[in-house]
């Protein structure tokens, strides 16, 4: 059961390697293939700067505390002894929510920070 566990990690890992990469891969506004690219992000050149500032990091911040979140959770699924299919589908929900939740905070803080130099 442990090994199949590891599948849970998947979310997390990819949320990592993803924020890693767009710190240190700069996106450009021209290329809409690249980067933290959302509606939100392309209303002007500003935006888009603000979003590759932050995105980078919420993601990387969020990817370490689902990775921690899933680690509890599988250690509580092993204790329980719930089986793999359930305890997949459990951490495969947990790491979504969190994915969409990075996606939700990074959004939050452009909207935020051009409403205030308005």
């Amino acid at each position: 059961m442990q090994l199949l566990l590891f599948l849970n990690f998947i979310i997390p890992f990819v949320m990592i390697l993803v924020g890693t990469i767009m710190r240190y891969h700069k996106a450009s506004f021209d290329n809409t293939k690249n980067g933290y690219s959302t509606p939100q992000s392309r209303k002007s050149q500003e935006h888009f700067d603000y979003a590759q500032k932050i995105a980078p990091k919420i993601f990387i911040i969020t990817g370490i505390i689902t990775w921690a979140v899933e680690l509890v959770c599988n250690m509580i699924m092993i204790k329980l002894s719930i089986s793999e299919g359930v305890a997949v589908i459990i951490g495969n929900i947990v790491g979504s929510v969190c994915l969409f939740w990075a996606f939700i905070k990074t959004e939050h803080e452009i909207r935020k920070h051009f409403e205030r130099e308005v």
